[in-house]
C-alpha cells in the first residue's frame, strides 16, 4: 500500500509526530507497518537502519525517505513538514511554561520516569521486530551476535558511537555484501536456463 495523497502523507506524519514523546520507534513501526501498511517489517528494519546512520533525528530521516519514495522531492518536504510543524509549536509553548517549574523536584522526578518509559518502549519494539531478521541473508545467529556485540560496545564499554558504526557496522555491511553475493550466485546456479 501507499499514501493515498500528499495530504495523507503530511497528516500521517503530523499525527505520528504528535504521538512521539521521547521515543517514537514503537509508534512509527506500529503506524507505518501494522496500521497503514506502507512498509513491510523487513522494509521498515532496512529503512530504519539507514535512517539511524544518517545525521539528524532517525524519524525525520525516515519521513524524508518515505516521502521521497512515494512522491519524490515534494513528498519528502511534505513528510518533513508533517514531522516538524506541530511539534515545533508545542515545544515553543512548553519551553515558555517549563522555565518556571523546571527546578521543582516533582517535575525532575517526572522527567526521570518518562526516560524509563521510553527505554521500555524501545526494548519492546526491538523484541517485536526481531522476527524480521529471520529472513536476513546473514542469518539469525550472526544478526543476534552483531546485536550483542553492539550492545556491549555501546552500553557497557561506552565506546563512541562513530567508532561502533565504523567498526561493527562496517564489518556487518561487508559480511552482508558477501552473503548477498553468495546467495545470488547460488540462485543463478540453481535456476534453469531460459
Amino acid at each position: 500500500m501507499r499514501p493515498t495523497s500528499k495530504s495523507d502523507l503530511f497528516w500521517s506524519f503530523s499525527w505520528l509526530a504528535l504521538q512521539g514523546f521521547g521515543g517514537v520507534l514503537a509508534i512509527v513501526q506500529r503506524e507505518l507497518v501494522e496500521k497503514k501498511k506502507w512498509l513491510t517489517r523487513e522494509q521498515f528494519v532496512e529503512d530504519w537502519a539507514v535512517a539511524q546512520i544518517l545525521p539528524g533525528p532517525n524519524v525525520v530521516n525516515l519521513s524524508l525517505m518515505i516521502g521521497d519514495r512515494y512522491y519524490g522531492f515534494s513528498g519528502a518536504l511534505l513528510a518533513l513538514a508533517g514531522m516538524l510543524t506541530f511539534p515545533l509549536l508545542i515545544v515553543l509553548a512548553l519551553v515558555a511554561l517549563f522555565s518556571g517549574v523546571s527546578d521543582l523536584p516533582q517535575v525532575q522526578g517526572a522527567m526521570r520516569g518518562m526516560g524509563a518509559v521510553v527505554a521500555g518502549l524501545i526494548t519492546a519494539t526491538g523484541l517485536k521486530l526481531i522476527s524480521a531478521i529471520q529472513s536476513n541473508p546473514m542469518g539469525y545467529g550472526i544478526c543476534c551476535l552483531l546485536a550483542a556485540i553492539t550492545f556491549v560496545a555501546v552500553a557497557m564499554l561506552r565506546l563512541p558511537l562513530a567508532w561502533v558504526l565504523l567498526g561493527i557496522g562496517g564489518s556487518a555491511c561487508a559480511y552482508a555484501y558477501r552473503a548477498l553475493r553468495s546467495l545470488q550466485s547460488h540462485s543463478a546456479r540453481v535456476e534453469p536456463p531460459v
